[in-house]
Order: structure tokens, then sequence, then C-alpha cells
């Protein structure tokens, strides 16, 4: 079988909660580092939310 091309990434909160999303990405496609705007349940708003390595 072949290898699969999605690699599983970190989308941590830039407001400094340590809330994060787990998301999948293909880095052929994708090159840059991704940054969204999402729900942080801890602050009650959507903020930015910046990609990091799973540890």
């Amino acid at each position: 079988m072949a290898k699969a091309n999605t690699i599983s990434i970190k989308m941590e909160s830039t407001a400094g909660t340590g809330f994060f999303y787990v998301k999948k990405k293909n880095p052929r496609k994708l090159t840059e580092k991704l940054t969204m705007r999402k729900y942080d349940p801890k602050v009650r708003k959507h903020v930015e939310f910046k990609e990091t390595k799973i540890k």
C-alpha cells in the first residue's frame, strides 16, 4: 500500500490558553504554516490559531 499524503498538525491558540485543535494537512500542497480563526472555549471568543508540531 502507498504511504498516506497527510500529516497531523496541532493548531494552538494565540490567546495563551493552551487550547488546541488537531488537523490534517497535505504538506505537498500546503508548504507554509497554517493560521486560522477558530473558537477558543476558554476565552469564549474566536481567536487566531497557528500551526505547531505535535510532540
